[in-house]
């Protein structure tokens, strides 16, 4: 490669021959790595706080008791479990300590020694965890138990996260399923149309509406409840190939392709239900999934979350909680976005990566220096105006899709 682009620069449209960030041999620093002076936003440090459970002994976090998140908000509350170096207390026992540091979800002040999460706060904890509870234990039942010869040394520490929609995927992945689900019946295309005026409002804006979101998730719960969890797996296979196959973002893909070359592990973070995101990183070839869980009882959803829908600060739980499951380096991982919103997830890693930036999301990147990609023209968004392109495209772009529902009608 030339020169290396200074901070806030974005790179060329083709990433293929950029190092990969992290890779044993690279020469591309890490921040935050062993002998950097570079700290990670959000990591987990001497303040952390972590929750604890009431019984203190009984080795379960309130997601394995089966209460409603209501319930957990009640007798949840925060303790400094930390010694003086910063280790955290054994507090479940050796098989129990990882999921109990998965509920380290904030950051207080030196002056903070116990505070109650918000219900919304719960709600993303809950959901991250849950999350990589189930990315976790999808990926042991499809993980073969030895390395195929030929294949690359596995690097066990390192790891890259990716955001889907309009990251991976153009436009919102949910919108696409809706549209599948509009073309076998399930309901009609002017029901989706409400799903293709957000996204179209959040293109425009770059900023999303929480009453939006809480529309949504309300929309989506009544469609699945009392559905076999099945019926949603066969579905999401059979849409991604309809409907999300030719939207995947060349430019992403490959981006995503380094890491697995290097041997390291490649996860989607999104809000889409955990089942369609499964679907699309087992079509990629990706390691797996952390999504949004929906509650299910013997294989049937009941119509509510596990916590809420995956996004914002709970995409930052999820990969905090997966990374200790899964015995990652955060310093040593990437993650990738579109998204101001995912600015804790993008914080919480040791390089941070905008890809399609929307315009809140770019100024952050400037700021903090962080590596640019702009895959949605076909040559690279001028350093300078380039909001104003973005926000002309975005708006074609959802005008274009509102069309082309109409045309299906």
């Amino acid at each position: 490669m030339g020169n290396t682009p200074g901070p806030g620069d974005e790179r060329p449209d083709n990433p293929s021959d950029a190092p990969v960030p992290g890779a044993a041999g690279s020469e591309t620093p890490v921040p935050g790595a062993a002998g950097s002076e570079t700290t990670v936003p959000g990591a987990a440090g001497p303040e952390t706080l972590a929750p604890r459970s009431v019984p203190a002994d009984s080795g379960a976090t309130p997601l394995d008791t089966g209460e409603d998140w209501e319930s957990q908000a009640a007798r949840i509350e925060f303790d400094d479990d930390f010694d003086e170096d910063g280790e955290l207390h054994d507090i479940a026992g050796d098989d129990e300590t990882h999921r109990v540091t998965t509920w380290i979800s904030q950051r207080a002040s030196a002056a903070t020694g116990r505070f109650r999460q918000t219900a919304h706060e719960l709600r993303q904890t809950l959901a991250g965890e849950a999350s990589a509870k189930a990315a976790v234990d999808s990926l042991r039942l499809r993980e073969p138990s030895d390395i195929e010869p030929g294949e690359p040394p596995r690097d066990l520490t390192a790891a890259a996260f990716f955001d889907v929609d309009n990251t991976l995927v153009q436009g919102a992945s949910i919108v696409h399923f809706a549209r599948g689900l509009a073309a076998r019946k399930y309901f009609t295309y002017g029901d989706i149309m409400d799903f293709a005026w957000t996204q179209a409002k959040f293109r425009i804006t770059g900023k999303e509406n929480a009453r939006d979101v809480a529309e949504g998730r309300e929309k989506a719960l009544s469609f699945i409840a009392g559905r076999p969890t099945s019926e949603l797996v066969e579905l999401g296979e059979e849409i991604f190939d309809d409907y999300i196959a030719d939207k995947i973002w060349p430019g992403t893909r490959a981006l995503a392709q380094r890491h697995l070359d290097a041997g390291q592990q490649v996860w989607l973070v999104t809000a889409t239900p955990v089942e369609l995101a499964q679907t699309i990183a087992d079509r990629l070839g990706l390691t797996g999934a952390l999504g949004t869980v929906a509650e299910s009882v013997d294989g049937v959803f009941t119509g509510r979350l596990v916590g809420d829908i995956l996004h914002g600060p709970g995409k930052a739980h999820a990969v905090r909680a997966l990374a200790i499951r899964e015995g990652l380096n955060l310093k040593r991982c990437t993650a990738y976005s579109d998204s101001h919103n995912d600015v804790p997830m993008l914080s919480l890693v040791g390089k941070a990566v905008a890809i399609n930036p929307d315009t809140d999301l770019r100024d952050v990147a400037k700021v903090r220096g962080w590596e640019m990609y702009d895959f949605r023209t076909a040559r690279k968004a001028a350093k300078y105006g380039a909001g104003t392109a973005i926000v002309l495209g975005a708006a074609g772009g959802g005008a274009a899709a509102a069309a082309r529902l109409l045309r299906h009608r």
